[in-house]
């Protein structure tokens, strides 16, 4: 069995910073990949790299704004004369509101799908010419149980979840003859940051869990060992789905 299965390989993360982000940083690193780590928070993106580095793998780091255009194509043309050509994309940057849809500014919906949705279709414009003519490419949107599934108060959230699963389908069939595979990994509830406000209220928090069948929160380290196996040459046949790591949330 090959140990490190992502040797040499440049995969780039974004909303690398924290949370999942930095998990999946971790346990691409740990299977020889080399990273390039993206977030708008420089201070914790060191802390993330120091903690890539920690696995054997070099990681260097970028301060990009996913949703602005200007920025997405300085970060390609910053990535590609430091690092190269990235092979692995994982589109992970991204933000929740939570509010009855009549409460949303405009401003709010914007800032929901712009990082959702509209950062995910910036980030594979400009990095997919990184993969083509290579043989081998791996992009990996994180989705959602909410690209299946939804709640109130969670309108936006939604819609661009559901947007970015048919965006991952389209793009897998446009790609697949490139042996470029695209794929969503939808995580139920992790203890992220994300999921800050619901951890903290008891009530809420007993809620969720008797929701999840398996009656437990996820833990963020089998995220990372589900990217990093996607990203494998073992993957090269799946392509154009999306895989719920839920805890059976979604099987109700």
């Amino acid at each position: 069995m090959q140990t490190k299965p992502l040797e040499g390989k440049l995969a780039l993360i974004t909303g690398a910073s924290k949370g999942l982000g930095k998990t999946m940083a971790i346990a691409l690193g740990a299977a020889g990949a080399r990273l390039a780590l993206v977030s708008r928070d420089l201070k914790q993106l060191k802390i993330s790299a120091d903690a890539v580095k920690e696995t054997g793998a070099t990681a260097e780091i970028f301060q990009a704004d996913v949703t602005n255009e200007d920025q997405v194509l300085a970060l390609e043309a910053d990535v590609a004369k430091r690092s190269g050509k990235v092979q692995i994309l994982i589109n992970n940057a991204g933000i929740n509101i939570r509010k009855p849809v009549t409460d949303f500014t405009l401003t709010e919906w914007r800032q929901v799908t712009d990082t959702n949705l509209t950062g995910v279709f910036l980030m594979c414009r400009a990095f997919v010419p990184h993969m083509k003519g290579q043989d081998y490419g791996r992009i990996i949107n994180m989705t959602s149980i909410m690209s299946h599934v939804a709640l109130p108060g969670r309108s936006a959230y939604a819609a661009s979840k559901f947007g970015l699963l048919g965006f991952t389908k389209a793009l897998a069939l446009e790609l697949a003859s490139e042996k470029i595979t695209v794929n969503g990994i939808s995580p139920g509830p992790f203890a992220t940051e994300m999921n800050t406000p619901i951890l903290q209220n008891p009530e809420l928090n007993q809620q969720f869990i008797s929701n999840i069948p398996l009656g437990r929160w996820g833990k963020v380290e089998e995220v990372g060992k589900l990217a990093a196996y996607l990203c494998s040459e073992d993957a090269g046949f799946i392509t154009g789905t999306d895989i719920l790591i839920d805890g059976g949330w979604t099987a109700r």
